[in-house]
């Protein structure tokens, strides 16, 4: 086994929530392993802030900083990752399941002749090999994931992992990967992001609305009560493509999956979709009318009535109790 590589996303020269547990569940690994572990970040200005992994573990940076790459690039990147996993003769890559993530783990792979375990929730070592837990059939089951290849990528959803920090220092060490126009098939040129709240897959707390809402004029009501608890907003497939809430709201297996310590999902119904998306998360707090609805299998807390009627005196005795 040689070494441990993780890389670390950025947004706006500053560290996901999701890069910070990624390093330190894959200094974790390199750890129990007894091999060497390097953080890889990648960006434009960046020498400063890839310190802070310092305190997450990572004792040694990799900083690949140009100018080229102050938008995301997930051609070059994938290049990038790659180049640096065959310099540091890295074994193992982690990545975080974001967006990102998601995007360029299997385009490493291929460049890495690596097989990838995606979205794992859960790390071990037996007998010498890392073994990746992930959700399967829309999250009714799980399985233990051994990558055969030489080299092994994973990817590990946002929110599960514990990230706390500590004091620590990292040596941030600049290198260079060659790269040329065509590296850059593809670039972001604009990333919009909901102000004012959380992202869901990064929130600790997310409201979901579901068709119950029964129009977009009713969404005043997640909002509200997400403003309290200081969460995400979130929404089920069938609003999304009714046009009530913007695409990056959606949870589910068609949308983003979430991990939050709580969700709360008012008039959804449950659909095994929808379940895909939030069913790991911590605890789940349903709110609708139909007692026998789905979503009440998997809640830990359950209530059963009109989501006008209970949600405006949830909010309202949340507020109370926190003194908002």
């Amino acid at each position: 086994m040689s070494k441990v590589l993780a890389f670390a996303e950025l947004r706006d020269n500053k560290f996901k929530k999701s890069s910070f547990e990624t390093v330190k569940a894959a200094c974790g690994i390199a750890d129990r392993l007894g091999v060497e572990f390097a953080a890889l970040v990648i960006g434009s200005g960046i020498e400063s802030v890839a310190k802070e992994l310092g305190n997450y573990g990572a004792a040694r940076v990799v900083a690949v900083d140009e100018a080229s790459l102050a938008t995301h690039s997930n051609t070059a990147y994938a290049k990038i990752i790659a180049e640096i996993a065959k310099k540091e003769g890295a074994s193992l890559v982690f990545l975080p399941a974001s967006q990102m993530g998601k995007d360029l783990a299997p385009r490493v792979g291929v460049k890495v002749g690596a097989g990838v375990a995606s979205d794992c929730i859960a790390l071990d070592v037996v007998d010498g090999n890392v073994v990746g837990t992930r959700p399967v059939y829309a999250g009714k089951g799980l399985i233990d994931v051994r990558v055969t290849t030489a080299i092994k990528v994973f990817t590990l959803r946002p929110n599960v992992f514990t990230a706390k920090p500590e004091s620590g220092t990292a040596t941030v060490e600049k290198v260079s990967v060659p790269l040329t126009d065509t590296d850059f098939g593809c670039v972001v040129r604009e990333v919009k992001v909901a102000e004012g709240r959380p992202d869901v897959t990064e929130a600790d707390i997310v409201v979901s609305g579901g068709r119950g809402l029964k129009g977009p004029e009713h969404f005043h009501l997640i909002e509200e009560l997400a403003d309290v608890l200081g969460g995400g907003v979130g929404a089920s497939r069938a609003v999304v493509d009714a046009g009530w809430r913007p695409h990056d709201e959606q949870v589910g297996q068609t949308g983003k999956t979430v991990s939050p310590s709580m969700y709360v999902a008012c008039g959804i119904s449950g659909a095994v979709q929808h379940l895909a998306g939030m069913s790991s998360s911590k605890y789940i707090v349903a709110i609708n009318k139909d007692k026998d609805a789905p979503i009440f299998q998997v809640a830990d807390y359950g209530i059963a009535g009109d989501v006008f009627e209970v949600l405006p005196e949830l909010t309202a005795q949340l507020k109370k109790t926190l003194g908002k």
